[in-house]
Order: structure tokens, then C-alpha cells, then sequence
């Protein structure tokens, strides 16, 4: 059966931050992908109780389509002592432990001096109770995936390089052809000997897409590219864990249900 390629494995601890690229990851049945938008920042009061947490609109909290200057910050998250350090242009601005009401007061200080003006109200960092976390979307499922010749694709319709950062998903892979992932809902996706996800929609896109994730600027309107390219927004797929499992980049993907592969495009590149 033709397989795709898993070329790289990004999570995002801090919705709205920078990545964290894995060397792997044991996805578990019916669960989130593991230590990704597990905590937020609240941009002004929204309501979320986590004794009782509910969905909140992404605007509710930090996040790169409305606060571009994020991108300007390198963020790290370390899982063992719940201590996020944000840098800019190499030199460390902030720290502290999540768990910690001096630490997470320590990461709001440097947010409410940093956004400025453009904060909507008392910055806060949120922690995700167990069962929750802060996606963009109720039905946005538990892994996302970027298909890469979909990128390239666009990018050549675009006439301008379009980074798959831009599009801040988990799962990264090459090998199928420009697009074929988007007719995948409801298809079972195996990927090396043991995982598989079911897909459970496109993704539609923002205008988080718009911003350098090296520079901060809105350079490019992504959005618009994609309506003028194929007449949708839609890049990446939302999937949801069917069998656990250890993946890592160099993993085959293909259709696990018995329906026929899609193309193969150009040789996968790892990232």
C-alpha cells in the first residue's frame, strides 16, 4: 500500500507560542495529544473555571492572529518542573513554574509589559484540568496533521514560500499528493505498525496564518491565497486517536481501511 511519510512531530504546551519539535510521541486511544495547549494565557476576564472548564473563543486568550508580536518570542516548556522560559533575540525574559502562583505571576508580569497597550484586560495563565484543552474548536478533535506537497503547492499558486510553521500543527508529512488529505474525513489513517487516527474534519484556517513565525509581520496573507487558489480555507486535517501508540518521523502513513491510497507525490523530505 503507498505510504506517506511522518517528517516531523511539533507540539504547542502554551497555546498561541512558539513549537516544540519531538523526536517522538505515544498517542493514546481517545485522548489529546500528549502536552500540547495545555495552558493558555487569558487575555482579559473570559469566565473559564476549571472546576467546571468550557470552551472559550480563541480571542479569549493570546493568540497569533490577534497578537502577531507572539511570534516574536521563543518559548520553551519543561514537562518535568512546569517552568516555561520565554526568550527574544537569544537573551531569556522571563521564567517560571506553571504550578506555582509566583510563577505563573512571574510569566503574567512579563506578558502584561510586553503586550502593552494591546492587552484586552489582566493577562492570566490558565492550566488545562484534566478531560480539557484550550483548541481552537470543539469539533477540532485531538492531533492535527499538515500533508507538506499541500504547502508547496500553495506556494507555488502564491508565487511567495509559505512555512509550514505557519499553520502550527502536529503532525508534519510528505509523500501524498497536493491536497489529498482534505478527502480523508471519515478515513482511518494508520501510522508505523500501531497508531491510527480517524479523520474528523478539515481544518479552515486564520488569520494566524498570516504572520512570519520568524519575524512577527503580517507578510503574507494566507487566507486569502487559499480562497484564490481553491476556493476554500482549508489546510490540514483534525483527527482523533483510534489506537495508541510510539511514532516518530520517518513512520509510514497510508490509508488503514481498506479504501485505495492516495497518489504519491514527490520524495518526502524530513524537516
Amino acid at each position: 500500500m503507498a505510504s506517506a511519510q511522518l517528517v516531523a512531530i511539533h507540539r504547542y504546551p502554551v497555546k498561541g507560542l512558539s513549537h516544540e519539535a519531538l523526536e517522538s510521541v505515544a498517542l493514546e486511544a481517545g485522548t489529546w495529544f500528549p502536552g500540547d495547549r495545555v495552558h493558555a494565557v487569558e487575555n482579559g476576564p473570559s469566565g473559564f473555571d476549571p472546576a467546571t472548564p468550557e470552551y472559550k473563543q480563541k480571542t479569549a486568550f493570546l493568540v497569533l492572529m490577534r497578537d502577531e508580536a507572539l511570534a516574536a518570542l521563543d518559548t520553551r516548556y519543561d514537562e518535568a518542573t512546569s517552568t516555561l522560559t520565554v526568550s527574544q533575540d537569544g537573551a531569556v525574559r522571563a521564567s517560571g513554574d506553571l504550578s506555582t502562583v509566583e510563577g505563573r505571576a512571574a510569566i503574567e508580569a512579563f506578558f502584561t509589559a510586553y503586550m502593552g497597550r494591546d492587552a484586552r484586560g489582566p493577562l492570566r495563565v490558565l492550566t488545562s484540568p484534566a478531560g480539557h484543552r484550550f483548541t481552537d474548536s470543539l469539533r477540532a478533535g485531538f492531533v492535527s496533521l499538515l500533508n507538506l506537497a499541500t504547502v508547496r503547492d500553495l506556494s507555488k499558486r502564491m508565487g511567495a514560500e509559505v512555512d509550514p510553521r505557519r499553520f502550527r500543527m502536529n503532525l508534519i508529512l510528505d509523500g501524498w499528493e497536493a491536497g489529498a488529505e482534505l478527502d480523508m474525513v471519515g478515513r482511518v489513517i494508520a501510522i508505523g505498525p500501531d497508531v491510527r487516527l480517524q479523520v474528523l474534519k478539515r481544518t479552515e484556517r486564520c488569520a494566524a496564518t498570516s504572520v512570519n513565525p520568524d519575524t512577527a509581520a503580517r507578510d503574507l496573507n494566507v487566507v486569502k491565497g487559499l480562497v484564490k487558489a481553491y476556493g476554500h480555507t482549508d489546510c490540514g486535517i483534525y483527527a482523533k486517536v483510534l489506537t495508541g501508540g510510539r511514532i516518530a518521523p520517518g513512520d509510514a502513513i497510508h490509508l488503514a481501511d481498506g479504501a485505495p491510497s492516495p497518489k504519491l507525490a514527490t520524495q518526502p523530505r524530513l524537516l
